[in-house]
């Protein structure tokens, strides 16, 4: 632990005692989840030492910790991204907080692009694995030998057999992918997009992998789940736009949301 992660858990005791069990981190057009939190408090970032405050217009900066169908959650309420500002761990705060709460599992949610026709706009889609294209590693500068971390299973099987039983449940369709990082802030190139799918990957987006990365190394299990919003570069008729994101994201989020209220009753 880099000690921040004790004194932001310690600041959310102070407004909120108890213990947690599962972790969520809400990408584009989610944030609605964390209005839904029972018997919530609702911790500004600035209010934590150290926590990263995202400059992202649909992500709200809030930790938010209470009930959601019974179960005691941390809910961050928005991420900070590679992108702002350059560091692969930039979330280590936040991850450290969740874990010095008591969450054992992480479920991270984002919005992505999808490269296969048979996982279109709208519809939600169930990481299975990821390719790190960035090459960047929020383990980096790690001076023990922790920091050689195996991801084999970085996507906990467990929780993803919970998640696709969850949406079965609900009759929502939950299709499986390869989740690629770009570092972004740009959009990929319709010739980057066909690399991704030559190396097998189903999805891209500009999130989600260093979290991952670092839950595994504080111990933590993981899912994660994509909100479609658009085709990739050169596989729909018209550019990319982060408007088009904002204006996609809630139609996958709403299907999401009903997946993560009954994998959370699962697990009551």
């Amino acid at each position: 632990m880099s000690g921040f992660g004790k004194e932001c858990a310690e600041v959310v005791r102070a407004a909120r005692s108890g213990s947690y069990k599962l972790g969520l981190i809400l990408g584009s057009g989610l944030g609605s989840l964390a209005e839904e939190v029972e018997d919530a408090v609702r911790i500004p970032y600035t209010r934590l030492p150290e926590f990263p405050v995202s400059s992202v217009t649909a992500h709200a900066s809030e930790l938010v910790a209470g009930h959601l169908e019974g179960v005691p959650v941390v809910i961050l309420s928005g991420r900070a991204h590679y992108y702002e500002g350059g560091n692969p761990s930039v979330m280590r705060t936040p991850l450290e907080t969740l874990k010095e709460l008591g969450c054992d599992t992480l479920i991270a949610t984002n919005a992505a692009g999808s490269l296969r026709e048979r996982i279109k706009p709208g519809n939600p889609m169930l990481i299975n694995d990821h390719i790190n294209w960035s090459g960047l590693n929020p383990l980096i500068g790690e001076e023990d030998e922790r920091r050689f971390l195996d991801m084999s299973e970085a996507y906990d099987p467990d929780v993803r057999a919970a998640l696709k039983n969850a949406a079965a449940e609900v009759g929502e369709d939950l299709e499986e992918g390869v989740y690629m990082w770009f570092s972004g802030p740009s959009f990929e190139t319709p010739s980057e997009i066909r690399m991704a799918q030559t190396l097998g990957a189903d999805a891209v987006g500009m999130s989600t992998v260093p979290e991952v990365i670092m839950a595994r190394f504080l111990g933590m299990k993981v899912g994660a789940i994509s909100t479609i919003t658009n085709m990739g570069a050169g596989l729909q008729a018209h550019g990319l736009s982060h408007d088009e994101t904002k204006q996609m994201a809630p139609l996958g989020a709403a299907k999401i949301k009903k997946i993560l209220r009954a994998y959370m009753q699962s697990i009551a």
